[in-house]
């Protein structure tokens, strides 16, 4: 089993939680070999992000299409920070997801040294706490979650570890 990232472009369709959750009801009904780890919207409903644990990453694509979910990214992830049965329970608040497209000649090793470097410098922004990172498995990008007060805080959070921001979204609280 692979653990896949699935980036969904949300139509016109779904432009409230109701909405959004009722299509994401129906996809974790038909999914039959897979198991949808999280899912994270924008808080605009512009954007969702899907996690999966699934054998055939085709599959998880042409579900959330039938459904009327475009695709606009499908990788293959590492979880990175938090255990993966950690993120299954879902415990902790997140509100913000910052994305870095990572350059081209890191390697995994390197990010993931670099990451572990620099990590204690959160500490520097008490405000922020960070929850886990999803790494692109052909390091194109990564998908790092936390829970602060305001995009600004990410920022200086960011700006702390010494990590980049190519996008940074707020997400819909739960």
């Amino acid at each position: 089993m692979g653990l896949y990232l699935v980036e969904s472009t949300l139509n016109e369709s779904i432009k409230d939680e109701a909405s959004f959750e009722k299509k994401v009801e129906q996809l974790q009904s038909q999914l039959q070999t897979s198991e949808m780890i999280e899912v994270q919207v924008a808080s605009d409903f512009s954007r969702a992000f899907f996690i999966f644990e699934a054998e055939k990453e085709a599959s998880l694509k042409a579900s959330l299409e039938l459904l009327g979910l475009p695709v606009a990214l499908t990788k293959e992830v590492r979880i990175v920070g938090q255990d993966l049965e950690e993120a299954k329970q879902q415990k902790e608040k997140i509100n913000y997801l910052v994305e870095w497209n990572l350059p081209e000649n890191l390697t995994m090793d390197q990010y993931l040294e670099r990451k572990k470097k620099n990590s204690v410098h959160y500490a520097e922004v008490p405000e922020v706490s960070f929850s886990r990172t999803y790494v692109c498995e052909d390091m194109s990008k990564c998908l790092c979650f936390y829970d602060a007060p305001d995009d600004e805080a990410v920022v200086r959070a960011r700006d702390a570890v010494k990590a980049p921001i190519d996008q940074i979204t707020q997400l819909k609280k739960k």
